[in-house]
């Protein structure tokens, strides 16, 4: 079973929902902020229970606790109790309209929601981004994508990935499929790779890339993309091989990523930590130990400074 690192207050009732609130209210009033105070009533809960915090506080005080403490906190430490006030798939809906509005695209966000989420979670996804921008997500997808990566995103948003067990009778048939569209040929058909990654379920997919290094005589599918493809569409596939394989491993590098070279990408930082917090972290901790050789808690207090800080070692290290 996975392991996350927040879990829900069991304790939790209509009197600690105003006591929360309470806390909340007092560490923002007057001249200054305790922020000691919002780092330790936030963590302590579940999103949906600080959600419900959130209603209270509006009920008993007449304001928003986003825009209160938006008023309150600046920069990062801001954007992560935000974050942690935001329902799990509209976070994923901001993070992904940021990823695709202005100048450029944040292509490596968009690969890591679009390959990691489920069916169902893509479908919410599909329906709060209609209703939070008023054009759909293929749509505006389309409009800032291109190419292969264009056809990889458009496949994945259908949210389409089989469900049922391997199909051992189709295994050898997609690993050929993909290694007559690669290995075996000048160029590459992304096409077809294309059509196997983004429909069968990730069970069936770890018996196609097993098949696939029989066939190859020894070269791993991962090897043969690097060969084979370039920039966001290689990105694009390797993520979904790496999800398949092991989706902690994934967001252990992927967290590596944020915070490597000069420089830390706060804003996948916060994304990474604070979604999967109530879902793996504390997986993602192990799996960033065995491949770094320190603790994922080492890097953030070694990358990040402040009640930033404080608040990513408090989700890292969790409630229980």
């Amino acid at each position: 079973m996975p392991s996350p690192t927040i879990v829900p207050n069991w304790n939790f009732d209509e009197a600690v929902e105003a006591e929360a609130a309470k806390q909340l209210k007092n560490a923002m009033k007057g001249f200054g902020t305790d922020e000691a105070v919002i780092i330790e009533c936030l963590m302590k809960y579940s999103t949906e229970q600080r959600i419900k915090i959130a209603e209270t506080f509006k009920q008993a005080y007449g304001q928003d606790l986003i825009e209160e403490l938006k008023s309150e906190l600046g920069g990062d430490f801001e954007d992560t109790c935000v974050a942690m006030l935001t329902p799990p798939r509209l976070l994923d809906v901001k993070e992904l309209n940021k990823s695709i509005s202005g100048v450029g695209t944040d292509e490596s966000t968009l690969v890591e929601i679009m390959c990691s989420r489920s069916n169902e979670e893509i479908q919410e996804i599909k329906e709060l981004y209609e209703k939070e921008n008023e054009c759909s997500l293929e749509d505006a997808l389309m409009g800032d994508t291109s190419g292969y990566f264009g056809r990889l995103m458009r496949a994945l948003v259908q949210g389409g990935r089989d469900t049922d067990d391997v199909d051992y009778t189709r295994v050898e048939e997609d690993a050929q499929k993909i290694f007559d569209a690669g290995a075996a040929q000048l160029g590459t058909e992304e096409a077809e790779i294309n059509s196997i990654l983004c429909v069968r379920s990730f069970d069936h997919l770890i018996d196609v890339f097993a098949k696939y290094e029989e066939l190859s005589e020894g070269t791993s599918l991962e090897d043969a993309i690097k060969s084979e493809t370039s920039a966001d569409l290689q990105d694009g596939f390797l993520s979904i091989i790496q999800c398949a394989k092991n989706k902690q491993k994934y967001f252990a590098m992927r967290l590596n990523k944020a915070m490597e070279g000069f420089g830390t990408d706060d804003s996948d930082l916060i994304r990474l930590i604070v979604s999967r917090s109530e879902i793996d972290l504390g997986d993602i901790k192990d799996e960033f130990q065995q491949l770094y050789e320190k603790s994922l808690e080492e890097a953030i207090e070694s990358e990040c400074g402040g009640d930033y800080k404080r608040m990513l070692l408090a989700l890292v290290q969790g409630n229980h």
